[in-house]
């Protein structure tokens, strides 16, 4: 059995506030699973996060109050946690008794989602998520990465079959579906999976309707035959590995969006690969778009397919 975990990042609507909608699924057999439990919260405990979320897009943000406090890097855990929330509690008493109640909401809501890592510097939160993007890097002996990462801007909603959601749930769960096809014609045992998704109410009804449909009909690409069930949907802040799949879609949008490729460099090391061409990640935009996704895709052929060494 290999579970796929799965998470989104950007927005599917139209404009939205990102170019690129990214939906990304890690590749984990079951065997790996303890394993890969255990890489994460050593990295977590070195960061004093053990039980809580990683987030990236919460952690890798600048929060301005810690550049208020004075030698704020040269300060111990406790005592920066207890600094920033002193500064943080002021400044919504502040924002309370003003006029602008939707900043003073909002400020709020932002705190509250950014309560967990006040404790650590900026550097030290990129850091964070470098040391598990390098983690996730190094799991190419057994782990693949996919993802279809769309271009909004090259989507034509008026001539398209599906819309962007849609149509990046199908594009995953076909090359998951091939995966497990040649795995088990190159290792002749049958290998299922299990797809496995952070929980929204919104995505659970649509992807749980889509995957069934799947199962009955096939998806534009590929039948069903190895992908078993509708999706798992699991509360995210208790399980890591769906955390481990928000930093690969939010690696793979950031570089699109912004060209930071820090993180994605480390996490397209294990993006599914077939006769020496990415095919597990595919970027929708232009025929002429030079990122290192599109390049991947005329990579020259070997004659090993790394789905042979996939156990």
């Amino acid at each position: 059995m290999i579970f796929c975990y799965i998470d989104e990042s950007g927005t599917s609507s139209i404009p939205g506030n990102s170019k690129h909608f990214v939906l990304a699924g890690i590749a984990i057999p079951i065997s790996k699973w303890k394993q890969c439990e255990n890489d994460i919260y050593s990295i977590k405990q070195k960061y004093n996060l053990q039980t809580e979320e990683i987030h990236t897009g919460e952690i890798i943000r600048a929060y301005l109050e810690q550049n208020k406090i004075n030698n704020f890097d040269q300060l111990d855990y406790a005592t920066r946690r207890r600094e920033v929330e002193k500064y943080r509690n002021n400044e919504l008493l502040r924002l309370q008794g003003s006029k602008n109640q939707k900043l003073y909401y909002k400020t709020k809501k932002n705190y509250r989602k950014t309560q967990s890592y006040i404790h650590l510097s900026y550097k030290e939160r990129k850091q964070l998520i470098l040391d598990i993007a390098k983690l996730i890097g190094s799991w190419g002996g057994f782990s693949r990465l996919f993802a279809e990462c769309i271009d909004k801007i090259h989507f034509n909603p008026t001539i398209a079959t599906s819309t962007i959601d849609v149509q990046a749930f199908e594009q995953l769960v076909s090359r998951f579906e091939q995966y497990l096809k040649i795995f088990t014609k190159n290792t002749n045992v049958k290998q299922y999976g299990l797809l496995i998704h952070d929980n929204n109410e919104t995505i659970c009804k649509k992807h749980t309707e889509l995957m069934k449909s799947f199962h009955r009909k096939g998806t534009l690409w590929t039948d069903i035959q190895n992908i078993i069930e509708t999706p798992l949907f699991v509360d995210s802040q208790l399980t890591s590995m769906v955390q481990i799949a928000d930093v690969c879609s939010y690696s793979l949008r950031r570089y699109l969006d912004n060209d930071e490729d820090y993180l994605f460099n480390e996490i397209f090391k294990i993006a599914d690969k077939k006769d020496g061409k990415v095919v597990g990640v595919r970027h929708f935009t232009s025929s002429s778009c030079p990122c290192k996704i599109c390049a991947s895709h005329k990579a020259s052929t070997t004659s090993v397919s790394t789905h042979a060494n996939s156990r």
